[in-house]
């Protein structure tokens, strides 16, 4: 079903909690990998996936049509993980060496977490990045998105997104060579 169509439905009382489950279906697999490369660990993902929708929800008649339902979702998304991440170095007061240590043993683990040992090498640079570096890396990188499209996520000129993602990919390739 189109965007338009959810969003047609998800106005309708009589169809909204039908239009919502569609929603989910559609979003929930790409949001919880955009979680998940942000966070690592598969509990903390599904958690903040559950928000995510939980927020959509919420605030569904404050989404404006300004933007593509899916980059509102993505957006939602984000700022969660963003927020995710800082509450987690506030609350046990960790550098953010050791935030990248602790993410790093969920990939060592594991548990939850597959990939070749390039891909593995691969994420674990990535946790070496700032947060923000990441997620501009993560959406173009591995979800194909044009930069307009993260520009309206990030609320950040495409310009500084060309920037970071060129910063982010020449540290990455800095991280692999020296490791």
């Amino acid at each position: 079903m189109e965007d338009s169509e959810l969003i047609e439905k998800l106005k309708n009382e009589d169809t909204k909690n039908y239009a919502f489950n569609l929603l989910v279906r559609k979003y929930q697999e790409r949001i919880y990998w955009h979680i998940r490369k942000m966070v690592i660990s598969h509990e903390d993902s599904d958690d903040l996936v559950q928000e995510v929708f939980v927020k959509v929800w919420k605030y569904l008649d404050k989404f404006r049509g300004d933007s593509q339902l899916y980059t509102w979702i993505y957006r939602i998304a984000t700022n969660e993980c963003l927020s995710f991440l800082n509450k987690k170095k506030k609350r046990f007061f960790l550098p953010l060496v050791d935030v990248e240590k602790e993410l790093s043993t969920h990939i060592d683990s594991g548990h939850h977490y597959s990939g070749d040992e390039v891909q593995i090498k691969l994420q674990k640079a990535l946790l070496k990045l700032p947060d923000k570096q990441r997620i501009v890396f993560n959406m173009k990188y591995y979800d194909d998105m044009k930069y307009d499209q993260i520009a309206e996520i990030t609320n950040t000129s495409v310009g500084a997104l060309k920037a970071s993602y060129h910063h982010a990919v020449k540290k990455i390739e800095e991280i692999l060579t020296n490791n």
